[in-house]
């Protein structure tokens, strides 16, 4: 067993965090001792775990109290579990590709404006085809250059 302290330095939340999961009651395995001290187990860090990596995926406190009741009510909910954690990988999956390519932008614009500083001018790397351009550089022109790609018009 551990205390909300230790807890806190374990998985390195603040224990006001770790009180309001408590109180919104995400953390279903907190015991309390004669005093009310909560006392946390291996099976808390586990769930822990689990809320902050859906937290970071972008989940809402009330869709994780969700999932975690969810688990609460056993293997009769395993598929909706499942289901939540596709969705929630797509989501991820989306926002990596969203960050590669403003990433591939980022080192294109490095690489343009070191090529401007020693030009002292961007008047040459302006005009560059990307075929001109090194490979590494040409490549990351266009993952950022794709066409933009129009939405459906649906009513």
């Amino acid at each position: 067993m551990y205390t909300i302290g230790e807890v806190s330095k374990m998985v390195n939340l603040p224990i006001p965090t770790l009180r309001y999961y408590d109180n919104e009651g995400l953390l279903t395995d907190i015991e309390r001792d004669s005093s009310g001290i909560r006392k946390f187990n291996d099976k808390t860090l586990e769930s822990l775990r689990v809320i902050e990596c859906l937290k970071k995926s972008g989940m809402q406190i009330k869709e994780i109290k969700e999932f975690m009741k969810w688990c609460s009510l056993g293997d009769q909910t395993i598929a909706k579990r499942k289901e939540m954690f596709i969705r929630q990988k797509e989501h991820i999956e989306q926002e990596i590709n969203e960050l590669e390519t403003a990433l591939a932008m980022i080192k294109f614009k490095c690489w343009y404006y070191d090529e401007a500083l020693k030009d002292g001018t961007e008047k040459r790397v302006k005009k560059l085809d990307p075929n001109d351009m090194p490979e590494e550089i040409k490549q990351l022109f266009e993952h950022t250059h794709q066409p933009y790609q129009k939405e459906p018009i649906t009513k």
